[in-house]
């Protein structure tokens, strides 16, 4: 099957899978994406397949249908505390492109190299590159599903929650809160997705060790944003902590993997 999707221009598939896609949700009661949002994830859902095939697509396939699922956990009683997502979990371009920018980044620079647009030379310093910027693809997805999981998780269900910075209690719903509950379940989250970047052959067995520490350095890092920085600059909104969270997961884990592989030289 994978051979016979391979063998058909990516171009076309990507086109009409996701337009198909596209008008699927745009009919659904139970609105995932807002309008907006639907266009600019049929972009993206294109750039990914055109660059990274069924095997990129099925990453962050999982990592929107789950983060949509666990947006949804508790939603009543986050609503009713006044700490649920906006819109109803809807996601908007801001929401896309906040979860998804570095991931396309990484997608983008496999497809230039493939292409033979970028040619790393054979003394760089970056062994394999697109070995590393699939490493960080997955890592992007796996960091972001887990900061959603972890968060949405410690609102829900979250018994005491505590300030990354100073672990004195807080609120549920605060910046930079954090949770046993709900970090127990981001880790869990990024572990599934980077299996399944493993399972479609991105990644190696080790790659999945790799992407699991960085989500948690990377989360972990983003409550730290949230609670010192977040409220002090008003272009700091959670679209922005997003961006920075994922590119810190994606070069965390191509870090430890360049470690990695120059200590074992």
């Amino acid at each position: 099957m994978s051979s016979l999707i391979d063998s058909v221009n990516p171009w076309l598939v990507a086109v009409v899978l996701n337009t198909i896609l596209l008008g699927v949700a745009w009919i659904t009661p139970k609105k995932l994406l807002t309008p907006a949002g639907l266009f600019h994830a049929w972009f993206l859902a294109i750039l990914i397949w055109v660059t990274l095939g069924w095997q990129g697509y099925a990453v962050v396939m999982f990592y929107f249908l789950v983060g949509s699922g666990v947006t949804r956990i508790g939603m009543a009683q986050k609503e009713a505390e006044g700490i649920a997502e906006k819109r109803s979990g809807a996601r908007g371009p801001e929401n896309v492109w906040g979860s998804a920018l570095t991931g396309a980044l990484c997608a983008l620079g496999v497809g230039l190299i493939n292409s033979g647009f970028l040619v790393p030379t054979s003394q760089s310093l970056i062994p394999n590159p697109q070995s590393l910027l699939l490493l960080g693809y997955v890592a992007s997805f796996s960091t972001k599903l887990a900061d959603t999981t972890a968060s949405e998780v410690g609102k829900a269900y979250g018994k005491s929650t505590f300030l990354i910075t100073t672990l004195q209690p807080v609120p549920r719903g605060t910046e930079g809160a954090i949770s046993l509950e709900g970090t127990l379940a981001g880790i869990v989250a990024s572990v599934a997705i980077a299996f399944i970047g493993w399972g479609v052959g991105l990644i190696d067995l080790l790659g999945v060790t790799w992407c699991v520490l960085a989500a948690f350095i990377a989360t972990n890092l983003e409550s730290v944003i949230g609670a010192t920085l977040q409220s002090k600059y008003t272009w700091l909104t959670n679209e922005v902590v997003n961006i920075f969270n994922t590119l810190i997961g994606a070069i965390a884990a191509m870090l430890l993997a360049w470690t990695w592989i120059s200590f074992i030289k």
